[in-house]
């Protein structure tokens, strides 16, 4: 999957976005459809290239998981899975360097590689991710472990965004840092507990 690091890619969330209070997520918007979108089958795309390229395999592991515990998608395709395909079809793979070009530049959702997408891995939905913030910093005087997310979901089988969301989380530390996998852990089950399809309580 080295080559994928090479792809240079902006930001995913573009436009208009509504922000979430309450507790809720710091941004997240919802398609016309998201209210009725039922995917069978979704997978979740190597993150965009960004300057934390070194947390991509993890977010990806984690997101997955994420999806695996929501309970109603009857497949999450394992991401070595989804490695295999991209460094195995070159058609695959070039979908995919399409798909994340035209995203960058235009904000949008191209319909006919993501149509291509979904049928090279099988899937009638994907997961598009941007790692925002893997890393530990200072913050109003205390040390902190930071993981930020940007992930949309797509209808493979049309081509649109159906919802798309950004949030972060982050643990403060007197000595022993924390590690950044588990707080992408908590931020993917938080996240995904917000995305489509939801079951009904």
């Amino acid at each position: 999957m080295s080559q994928l690091s090479h792809i240079r890619l902006g930001a995913v969330l573009t436009g208009a976005l509504l922000l979430a209070g309450c507790g809720g997520l710091q941004e997240v918007w919802e398609g016309p459809g998201a209210k009725i979108f039922h995917p069978q089958a979704i997978a979740v795309l190597p993150p965009m290239s960004s300057q934390y390229d070194s947390a991509r395999e993890d977010i990806q592991e984690v997101l997955a998981i994420a999806l695996r515990r929501m309970g109603h998608i009857e497949r999450v395709m394992p991401p070595e899975s989804v490695t295999d395909i991209f460094q195995g079809s070159k058609e695959a793979f070039d979908s995919l360097v399409f798909y994340f070009s035209r995203l960058e530049m235009t904000g949008q959702s191209d319909k006919e590689s993501a149509i291509t997408l979904g049928k090279a891995l099988n899937v009638d939905s994907f997961l598009v991710v941007r790692v925002n913030s893997w890393e530990y910093i200072r913050k109003e005087g205390d040390n902190v472990g930071r993981v930020g997310l940007s992930v949309r979901l797509i209808d493979a089988t049309t081509g649109t965004t159906v919802w798309k969301a950004r949030h972060e989380r982050s643990s403060s530390y007197m000595f022993f840092r924390p590690n950044l996998k588990d707080i992408a852990k908590e931020l993917a089950l938080e996240m995904t507990s917000y995305m489509p399809p939801q079951v009904k309580r």
